[in-house]
């Protein structure tokens, strides 16, 4: 009984990581079910039976990015030290952003939402909301320890992640001549978290 569920869980990666890819490289309008099929080797009726449209696809492969980068894995952090909890989550949600698929999933929502503006909400959901309410429910818990005096964590945890993009995240968005070196994101980073630690601090 688990070989065919192994092998599905393969077929559905691999139209995860084709979908991924198109969609990266060619936008949505010019990224259709039958060519994430060819890339991922299977049938166009097996990509409907494990993504029953486009846009299902779309969010599937938005929410992969979110988890693969471990932001959302905050049961593995230590939160006894804020600080070094926060910087972690900082420098995983930093190279999130700033990945080539989504800085072209972000591209695709701007350059598309006319025609298709289901598509922004559908990131929103995927991506950012999913984010949100994780950082949300971990700075929620900070406040439970009473490390850090937090009334109201989802709007705190929205400041927090717009803080952290930062001039680097402006700079890579829009491919500017010069950008920021890892040890000035490092230190940019590590000096706002000082900063959102000061402005709730339970002190």
């Amino acid at each position: 009984m688990t070989k065919p569920r192994s092998r599905n869980r393969t077929k559905q990666q691999q139209i995860l990581n084709a979908a991924t890819e198109l969609f990266t490289e060619q936008g949505y309008h010019a990224t259709s079910m039958a060519l994430i099929a060819q890339h991922a080797n299977v049938s166009k009726q097996t990509v409907y039976s494990h993504f029953g449209s486009k846009e299902e696809l779309f969010a599937a492969a938005i929410e992969q990015k979110c988890d693969t980068s471990g932001l959302l894995d905050i049961n593995h952090i230590d939160l006894s030290d804020p600080k070094a909890a926060l910087l972690a989550v900082a420098k995983r949600f930093f190279l999130m952003v700033t990945s080539k698929e989504a800085l072209a999933v972000h591209k695709i929502c701007a350059y598309e939402s006319k025609k298709y503006p289901q598509l922004s909400e559908l990131f929103y959901q995927a991506g950012p909301e999913r984010l949100t309410a994780d950082v949300a429910k971990l700075l929620a818990e900070l406040n439970a320890r009473q490390l850090i005096s937090i009334k109201a964590p989802h709007t705190a945890a929205v400041q927090f992640l717009l803080l952290m993009k930062g001039e680097a995240w402006g700079r890579v968005e829009f491919n500017t001549p010069k950008q920021l070196s890892n040890a000035e994101i490092d230190e940019y980073l590590s000096d706002s978290v000082d900063f959102f630690l000061r402005g709730y601090s339970s002190e």
